[in-house]
């Protein structure tokens, strides 16, 4: 790498580590707000997560669980009744599909439970390597990659971590700027930050404390937010 290159990309690492400290300072108890008891559980509150809020599938998870509460009985389950439990959380039938082929595979492939690789569960219908990086990462403490959805996407182009739009190239971004022990925890902290501050459609810059490591702060408001006691901390907002 040239000696240019490979000190902009250090500054980059020192921003985006400094970047990480104050989000943990900011979000300490961060965590995967899917309620799930167990792996097979959390790979489906995941993949009806997608374009839903986690909020309206933890509304939806307790009956379904309760009806069908392991990779066998989802397999075996009548399609019709899956994609009625799932139904508000949006795009039902595929949803419902994917989570029975999922669950055969896991069944008829993996004895019953979920795989704890990658390569393995990225064989399941309907995961990609966003559900996969959450399925390793709490379900089993494995941290293989981190986690992109549209907040994290959108706030690490912002923050100037990254020039990428496709999610993988994202991902391998973050993946060479942060500590592997904190890449999943990164997103969930990120997306807690893109909710309570940096809104998509009107940032906060003005109470962000990151306001002075982002390259894309609103000039005007960052002005009000350079004054330490206009700072305030965001609330904990529950994904």
């Amino acid at each position: 790498m040239p000696r240019r290159a490979g000190q902009k990309q250090r500054a980059l690492e020192i921003r985006a580590l400094e970047i990480l400290e104050r989000l943990k300072r900011l979000y300490p108890n961060a965590t995967c707000s899917l309620n799930y008891e167990t792996p097979v559980q959390l790979l489906v509150a995941t993949i009806l997560s997608a374009q839903c809020t986690d909020e309206r599938v933890n509304k939806v998870t307790p009956e379904l669980f309760r009806r069908f509460p392991d990779a066998a009985s989802m397999a075996s389950a009548d399609l019709a009744e899956l994609e009625e439990l799932v139904r508000s959380t949006g795009f039902y039938r595929n949803k419902a599909k994917n989570i029975q082929g999922a669950c055969r595979k896991i069944v008829t492939d993996f004895g019953g439970q979920v795989p704890q690789t990658m390569e393995e569960l990225l064989t399941l219908p309907g995961v990609a390597r966003k559900t996969g990086n959450v399925v390793l990462a709490h379900a089993f403490g494995i941290n293989a990659g981190v986690t992109v959805d549209t907040h994290v996407k959108r706030l690490s182009q912002r923050l100037g971590l990254t020039t990428h739009t496709e999610p993988v190239q994202i991902e391998r971004d973050l993946m060479k700027l942060l500590p592997q022990p904190d890449w999943e925890n990164w997103s969930i902290r990120l997306i807690y930050h893109g909710r309570a501050v940096c809104n998509a459609r009107n940032p906060a810059c003005d109470r962000c404390q990151l306001v002075d490591l982002c390259p894309s702060a609103d000039p005007t408001k960052a002005a009000l937010a350079t004054t330490p006691a206009l700072i305030q901390e965001p609330a904990l907002l529950e994904p």
